[in-house]
């Protein structure tokens, strides 16, 4: 198996890759129940440049180093940095490169540009979101989260709901859903927002339909993938208010089923999954972002080789 170092797309990890990951993620998660602290990378750097909105990701990322024993270093906000001097995005990574963390791990809002600064970069660059292309470490915590909830990562059948054309993490998803034998995903929104081809083309094993409508799947699915109508993403205002609040899943609409499947989100929410789903047994979204701390403190381990 190749040592992992640059994490640029789903793509580049293979099966053993992931499994490797899920394992060590899982004994983490058992090693901190009780400690603050494993200080197996006590002499280590990991930089957080997130040049785009996050929480999650960042947090996730910065509390990982801190538990393996890691000084978890970060960019800051771009309003403070000289990115509004115009300084290039080269020249940022360079710069960023030249003190010589152990990882870079970088969010920005160019598709490509984290493959550009893994390029420039003598320390590995973890792809923390690259605009509306992809966000592999959030796939690796979805799978890590479907595996603890079903006890398996194959024979799943997945709906994925919402703006599946802006959002990254579907297509990460579908990557790595596509690692695993026999899974099935339906892409459920309206033909407005429906999965890029680019996506689907790169797809061999998994297989998949598209859908208009999230009442016709429900008892035919096992975990459903709730996204959010990407605001940030819509080059024109109007057609975000058009087609915003789509699909709207609540408690009272999942009530109607006698069969339910799990329920997962990348978050942040807005409206389309309500406040009355989180008291139930199916909600678990909140289960996975905290398991994108173990996830990630797995794949650091990996990428500095510890």
């Amino acid at each position: 198996m190749e040592r992992i170092k640059d994490v640029i797309s789903a793509i580049d990890l293979d099966r053993s890759n992931v499994e490797l990951i899920l394992s060590e993620a899982e004994i983490f998660q058992k090693q901190l129940e009780g400690k603050r602290c494993l200080h197996i990378a006590d002499d280590r750097i990991v930089m957080t440049v997130f040049l785009e909105p996050s929480t999650r990701t960042r947090l996730s990322f910065q509390f990982a180093a801190t538990y393996l024993g890691a000084r978890a270093m970060d960019f800051g906000a771009t309003e403070i940095s000289s990115i509004q001097k115009g300084e290039t995005f080269e020249d940022t990574i360079r710069m960023v490169d030249g003190y010589d963390p152990d990882v870079i791990v970088l969010r920005q809002g160019v598709p490509g540009n984290a493959k550009i600064a893994a390029d420039i970069s003598r320390a590995p660059v973890i792809n923390a979101g690259d605009g509306a292309n992809e966000h592999p470490t959030q796939a690796l915590t979805d799978i890590y989260t479907i595996k603890r909830e079903t006890g398996k990562v194959s024979g799943l059948t997945v709906g994925i709901m919402g703006d599946l054309k802006h959002g990254r993490t579907v297509s990460s998803l579908s990557y790595m859903l596509d690692k695993f034998g026999g899974n099935t995903v339906i892409y459920i929104a309206p033909e407005e927002l429906q999965v890029r081809q680019e996506v689907v083309s790169k797809l061999s094993k998994l297989r998949y339909e598209k859908a208009d409508s999230v009442e016709g799947v429900m008892e035919d699915i096992d975990i459903l993938y709730v996204t959010r109508i990407q605001k940030e993403r819509f080059s024109d205002p109007t057609e975000y208010e058009r087609l915003k609040g789509s699909y709207v899943i609540s408690r009272n609409f999942l009530e109607k089923f006698k069969k339910r499947p799990l329920i997962m989100h990348p978050l942040p929410r807005v409206d389309e999954l309500t406040n009355d789903v989180d008291s139930m047994k199916e909600a678990k979204y909140f289960e996975q972002a905290r398991n994108g701390v173990y996830v990630r403190m797995a794949l650091l381990k990996e990428v500095m080789d510890l």
